[in-house]
């Protein structure tokens, strides 16, 4: 059956009928959008509505120089007002840090006897009253002994620079700059120490603020030690729940390698200190042995050159007493750092830091530019937190792309 000509031709007409009308709707949406579009920038922030007090006016524009400009000065005048409160609280800022560095020092041996059985609570008391009862201990048996060989020491350095005027060529030189003479009159004198701070009451000032600062940093490590788990949980608590469990787990090993940093170079340095003082009996410096052990000991803290320095001092006091000694010393410190720096070190610290030869060099040149000796203690543990943080974060998100 053929189709109806008048039907076909209906059916035409009303798919023409709605494709103007669908036409129409799409030019009268196009006006629509284009008055809006005109409307939002003659006005971008809304019509301007009138209440009881009448019109209100346009918003401040943003573009303004003037508006631009004042809240840039705004913006720097709150980033100096910061850094000035920083730099004010730079030694309290620096306390704090030196007590969380001691508290992760610690906290190694809190989690040892947390493995044994033992609560937080009584294991942080049990550490806290063992480390108290060493210092105690430590200034009672050897700081009197230290205090008399460093007497000794100051009353035989004028005998030495007598020796040493003998030599010609120091003679020639003394008699240029009176040097030698002028450094015997300054050690005979028996202010020399306080000279050294400002006279008497300056260094009474020193030592008040040395004591004052030790009971801060004493303080503030009993503290950071009792709420280490309470803070790091606080801590981890302000990252994404979505990433919190690999916060933590960052955290924790941070925090892990800078106790055992620490640690070891406590054990390091102790090394350092009982070995040289077996030397300095056996050599025949009996007198001043406990008082240069200390010292290198101490100096054998400080990354990179403390060792150097101690060894330095040493085998200088050495050679004023007796040139076999000197030599002595030079031929032990030398062996001696050897051992340390390829034997004894690597093995203390192999748990604890991973940070390549240049990067220990650079993180203590930067520390100590920074901070002085105490950058220079805590750029090593900073460096490999920075590291581990940069190959498990920012490395492992590069690979994935």
């Amino acid at each position: 059956m053929s189709p109806d000509p008048e039907a076909t031709s209906d059916i035409i007409e009303a798919v023409d009928r709605a494709e103007d009308a669908a036409d129409r709707a799409e030019e009268s949406a196009e006006l629509a959008s284009e008055a809006a579009a005109a409307a939002e920038a003659a006005d971008p922030h809304g019509a301007a509505q009138a209440d009881e007090f009448g019109q209100q006016g346009e918003p401040f524009e943003k573009r303004n120089p003037f508006y631009l400009g004042f809240v840039g000065g705004l913006g720097a005048l709150s980033a100096w007002f910061l850094f000035e409160a920083i730099t004010g609280i730079g030694s309290v800022l620096l306390l704090v840090i030196v007590s969380l560095f001691l508290a992760a020092g610690l906290n190694p041996s809190v989690m040892f006897l947390e493995r044994r059985g033992l609560r937080r609570s009584w294991a942080c008391a049990a550490v806290i009253v063992a480390a108290l009862g060493a210092v105690a201990l430590f200034v009672v048996a050897i700081v009197p002994v230290i205090t008399d060989q460093v007497a000794a020491l100051s009353d035989k350095v004028p005998g030495w620079l007598d020796d040493l005027e003998r030599n010609k060529k120091v003679q020639e030189l003394n008699d240029e700059y009176d040097v030698i003479d002028k450094i015997k009159d300054y050690v005979a004198d028996g202010d020399f120490v306080s000279g050294l701070f400002g006279g008497a009451l300056g260094f009474g000032l020193k030592i008040l603020s040395a004591l004052f600062n030790a009971f801060i940093v004493i303080v503030l490590t009993l503290y950071f030690l009792a709420s280490l788990e309470t803070t790091k949980n606080a801590l981890y608590r302000l990252a994404p729940a979505s990433r919190r469990d690999r916060v933590s787990k960052l955290g924790d090993r941070v925090i892990i390698n800078i106790g055992g940093y620490v640690s070891g170079a406590f054990i390091v340095a102790l090394c350092a200190g009982i070995t040289s003082l077996v030397f300095l009996f056996v050599v025949g410096l009996g007198e001043y042995a406990v008082a240069l052990a200390f010292v290198v000991a101490l100096l054998d803290v400080i990354p990179m050159i403390g060792a150097t320095i101690g060894a330095v001092v040493v085998t200088a006091i050495a050679f004023a007493t007796d040139v076999n000694a000197g030599i002595a010393c030079i031929i032990f410190y030398v062996i001696y750092q050897q051992v340390e720096n390829y034997v004894i070190y690597p093995r203390v610290m192999k748990k604890s830091v991973d940070v390549p030869g240049a990067v220990t060099v650079i993180a203590a040149l930067v520390g100590t530019a920074l901070l002085g000796i105490v950058g220079a203690l805590l750029a090593i543990p900073t460096a490999a937190a920075l590291l581990l943080i940069s190959r498990e974060v920012v490395v492992k998100r590069q690979d994935q792309r």
